[in-house]
């Protein structure tokens, strides 16, 4: 039943009177969302919060319309009238997933009901676009049912780039500085970088973003060392890019070599090939006190790591490992084609190639967690439309990887819950569970907390107060499946899956 009429009201009234709840517009009688929002129980659940703390048992949660309304013991419960009430009994909520790194939002068929399907509530667009941004604020009217989307700028590369159109490629830092105020006038919510951007085009945008109120983050700019981009102001590195080279005590040989070769544009993938050749040999030179202080300068920084560990797990191993995953029935036809012969560039394929990469890809892991007991800031993020990198699912596949980094379980969460808004600047609405955020929550038939992977056993997802029981997420992903079987002509998702990764 929905809490229509007098039962309804009066229910209102307590979580209004009981200093507990919160009275916002929408939520106390008298307004719009009042008239028409469900009120929701979910009682006697075990609650994992986001913010790192242990469990909770016992817990109830009110939920009106689109927000919180009140969080507290089950006993503390009033009679809920004609609201909707959810047994938590046996099962346990955590807020809504974020993947902070996704790509391919304008896939509106495939990747955004498979985000909400498994849990993922927001979703941070490393690559702006027109038709991205049309699907976002077709989500914000309420026109699509979708995730939250936080949508960065179109790619900002040098005039020799490893991608395809739609990138910006500049030379100047005019030109950089003309396409940061471009990208904020169509609506990028922050600005992202790539590799073969130059030092003075880097501190152009760096400046610009400053001046138009916006942060930068993305890849890491081959010819400055992070330390360099962390002092300009870099929110975020993607993808664990040179951090073994940054913790090694060959670092600035390897660096002063980076910097002096040019970017070849008859063969642009020449020096990002040679960049991954001296990450994949710096392993071995690991230095504790190299690591410590690049660490810590992040840190005082406010700089974050989005490791992307689904991605990098993906192209360490042989390619034959990915090609019968049975989520590929979620994937269009000639998107898998593309994964297929785009993985070829990435994948080890001879028994020394294998061991390479794997020695790194361990590493990384080991230093994933080095970060974390520095105290730098991480978030989860999957890289999904990449070669075999599932929107949704994706991410449980992080959380599990950031666990064998060295993170607990609840830790591993809160990088997808209560960080993430925190590095989104949106923690005062989003990402935890208490009285006044947003709506945005997963009940789960298993605690997550013993075992991480128990985030996949879903029994319903809520995204703006909106309910879908398993019933409701078993129609999504039958209509994923079929619209999978039918051609997709989004020439850009094509050119990204063909590339290879990782952007």
């Amino acid at each position: 039943m929905t809490g229509t009429g007098s039962s309804r009201r009066e229910f209102l009234k307590w979580l209004a009177a009981s200093g507990t709840g919160v009275a916002l517009a929408g939520v106390l009688p008298g307004t719009a969302a009042a008239d028409t929002g469900e009120i929701v129980v979910i009682s006697r659940v075990t609650l994992i919060d986001g913010t790192g703390s242990a469990p909770r048992r016992d817990v109830s949660v009110v939920l009106s319309g689109d927000r919180i309304a009140w969080v507290g013991g089950s006993g503390q419960l009033p009679e809920t009238g004609g609201a909707r009430v959810i047994d938590g009994r046996g099962k346990y909520l955590i807020p809504g997933l974020w993947d902070m790194h996704t790509h391919g939002a304008d896939l509106e068929e495939i990747v955004l009901p498979l985000h909400l399907a498994h849990g993922v509530t927001g979703a941070r667009e490393m690559w702006g676009y027109a038709e991205n941004r049309a699907t976002r604020d077709k989500i914000e009217r309420g026109e699509l049912l979708g995730p939250r989307v936080v949508l960065g700028s179109g790619i900002v590369d040098g005039p020799v780039t490893l991608l395809g159109p739609p990138v910006l490629q500049v030379s100047t830092a005019a030109e950089a500085r003309a396409a940061v105020r471009a990208e904020k006038e169509a609506g990028a919510e922050f600005v992202k970088i790539y590799s073969y951007l130059g030092p003075d085009a880097v501190r152009a945008v760096a400046a610009e973003a400053r001046d138009q109120g916006l942060r930068f983050s993305g890849h890491w700019p081959y010819k400055l060392s992070h330390l360099d981009t962390s002092d300009l102001g870099q929110h975020s590195f993607e993808h664990f890019f040179g951090v073994s080279i940054h913790c090694s005590s060959r670092r600035d040989e390897i660096l002063a070599r980076l910097k002096a070769m040019p970017y070849d544009p008859a063969e642009p993938r020449a020096f990002f090939n040679l960049a991954r050749r001296l990450e994949f040999d710096s392993v071995s030179a690991y230095s504790p006190a190299a690591a410590r202080a690049y660490f810590g300068r992040l840190r005082r920084n406010g700089t974050w790591h989005s490791p992307t560990l689904t991605i990098n797990r993906v192209v360490t191993q042989p390619a034959e490992t990915h090609k019968h995953d049975p989520r590929l029935k979620y994937v269009p036809d000639d998107i898998r084609q593309s994964w297929a012969k785009g993985i070829e560039q990435f994948a080890p394929k001879t028994p020394e190639q294998i061991v390479l990469q794997e020695r790194y890809y361990q590493e990384t892991l080991r230093l994933v967690g080095v970060a974390h007991d520095a105290g730098v800031g991480l978030i989860g993020g999957t890289d999904c439309l990449n070669p075999y990198t599932f929107p949704g699912s994706g991410l449980h596949e992080e959380l599990a990887f950031l666990v064998e980094a060295g993170l607990s379980p609840v830790h591993a969460l809160k990088t997808v819950t209560g960080d993430a808004a925190r590095f989104l600047g949106r923690e005062a609405t989003s990402g935890t569970i208490e009285a006044g955020k947003e709506a945005d929550l997963v009940l789960l038939d298993a605690n997550p907390a013993t075992d991480i992977r128990n985030v996949a056993k879903i029994d319903l997802v809520i995204t703006r107060g909106r309910v879908l029981d398993k019933t409701a997420r078993g129609r999504m992903l039958d209509a994923v499946e079929a619209a999978a079987n039918r051609p997709v002509t989004n020439a850009r998702l094509h050119s990204l899956a063909r590339r290879g990764c990782c952007c």
